[in-house]
């Protein structure tokens, strides 16, 4: 054994290790600490790129997903439209329609089942929410409407339909939210949860902005 070699590290029997190679304690515990140090830091670069790769996955499918938003945000306003035309034709004119309007009608209620068959395709739903809990995530109140038949909180009437796509607002439904009547029953457990998980969910997706608050000017 020579003359600076550790007692902990002692050399193979037979075999002189020279003084330059024979490392003192202090140093051996140096380098294992830097081992652990950059074996360290080798999986926290591992664990940062699988998170980049599936954050970036993530966002490739919502681009694919939402391309369509800025578009289908507008089409709404046609589908609007139609349901307006619709609404307008009373079930007397039906009935006493020639033949010629009667078609006219009917082509018309067929261009909007198609259209609302193409969103479906797209994942893009209808909101209709009367008689539903008030949810500010979904919903822009317009203005109260006295009902002590009701649940206060309640949407009282539907101004106009939502659309969502995906998990994204694409518009939210425009209602008269219920006034004066009982308190509106405790929400289940994990209710609230879910609603602020589908608001941080449209958040990040930078949705429009929903109304919260009721409008009484209206």
């Amino acid at each position: 054994k020579t003359e600076n070699q550790s007692p902990e590290n002692p050399a193979p029997e037979g075999v002189d290790i020279p003084d330059e190679l024979n490392f003192p304690d202090s140093e051996i515990t140096k380098l294992r600490e830097e081992n652990a140090a950059l074996k360290d830091r080798v999986l926290r670069t591992v664990a940062e790129m699988e998170n980049l790769r599936k954050r970036t996955e993530r966002e490739r499918r919502d681009a694919s997903k939402y391309a369509i938003s800025n578009f289908a945000r507008e089409m709404l306003t046609v589908g609007d439209n139609m349901s307006r035309a619709l609404q307008a034709i009373s079930a007397e004119v039906k009935e006493a329609a020639g033949e010629e309007l009667h078609k006219l009608i009917e082509g018309v209620e067929m261009t909007e089942r198609e259209m609302l068959n193409i969103f479906e395709r797209h994942d893009i739903r209808k909101i209709e929410p009367l008689n539903e809990r008030f949810d500010p995530n979904l919903h822009q109140a317009m203005f109260e409407v006295q009902n002590p038949d009701v649940p206060s909180g309640t949407v009282a009437q539907v101004v106009q339909p939502g659309y969502v796509i995906g998990e994204r607002v694409l518009r939210p439904a425009m209602v008269g939210v219920a006034k004066g009547g009982p308190k509106m029953p405790r929400p289940v457990p994990g209710e609230d949860e879910e609603a602020d998980a589908g608001q941080a969910q449209a958040s990040s997706g930078k949705p429009e902005t929903l109304g919260g608050n009721v409008d009484k000017s209206a």
